[in-house]
């Protein structure tokens, strides 16, 4: 049988580029828009349209949402726009960047409010091995979206001469952002190292909207969709 399309909420303003957003636990699509996120959109960034994603929590765990999100959302809209954006929150951060570790050419950009930075049973073994510098992926790990992360993360780092499979653009733009309370932050703060420093953000606040909301129009206020920006 075939699985139903996920559902979505979209803001379509005939813009030239599209962000897809994808959730935290718990959380749906129509939860952006009471946030506000939909509507500072609207009104600030003419140039981009707006996609959240309904993925409840059955989904990811059985390891299928990345593949939903490519078949259903990305791939049907790849060739109306100009370049595809993907983000989120949380849970949906580190989902965003999974889709980066794997599939690096499939996005123009990474847009991560409060990524979560991944379980201890990872956090762990890096620890263990001295820190991410120092840290050797197993072939055993590579087979976990969460350290496939993480080695991508680390190749972030270290440049000189990245291969086209091997990490984003050279071009590619990257907004992480979380808040300075979170419980979390330690490791999205380890997450945010990775990139350079005029791609981090930090607001005060926890693991929650009003934080998330700050970020939200700190992104909207970046220059990465200003209709000068790719003049």
């Amino acid at each position: 049988m075939t699985a139903p399309a996920l559902r979505s909420l979209r803001l379509e303003q005939g813009g030239r580029d599209l962000l897809v957003l994808l959730p935290g636990a718990y959380m749906r699509p129509e939860d952006f828009v009471a946030a506000g996120f939909f509507e500072m959109v609207e009104t600030h960034l003419p140039t981009l349209d707006l996609c959240a994603v309904d993925l409840d929590l059955a989904i990811i765990s059985s390891g299928q949402a990345l593949s939903a999100v490519r078949h259903d959302i990305l791939e049907p809209a790849r060739p109306h726009y100009r370049q595809l954006w993907l983000g989120g929150i949380s849970l949906g951060g580190l989902l965003a960047l999974a889709q980066a570790a794997d599939q690096p050419q499939s996005i123009a950009g990474l847009c991560l409010l409060a990524p979560y930075p991944g379980s201890r049973l990872t956090s762990g073994a890096i620890k263990a091995a001295g820190g991410l510098a120092n840290w050797q992926a197993t072939a055993e790990q590579l087979t976990d979206p969460e350290f496939r992360v993480w080695h991508w993360l680390k190749s972030q780092q270290t440049p000189p001469h990245p291969t086209p499979t091997a990490a984003l653009p050279a071009t590619c733009p990257v907004f992480i952002g979380y808040g300075t309370e979170d419980r979390f932050a330690d490791g999205m703060r380890q997450l945010a190292d990775c990139f350079p420093p005029s791609a981090r953000h930090t607001v005060p606040g926890g693991h929650d909207w009003p934080a998330w909301q700050q970020l939200w129009a700190a992104f909207v206020r970046s220059a990465h969709f200003a209709p000068h920006f790719f003049a």
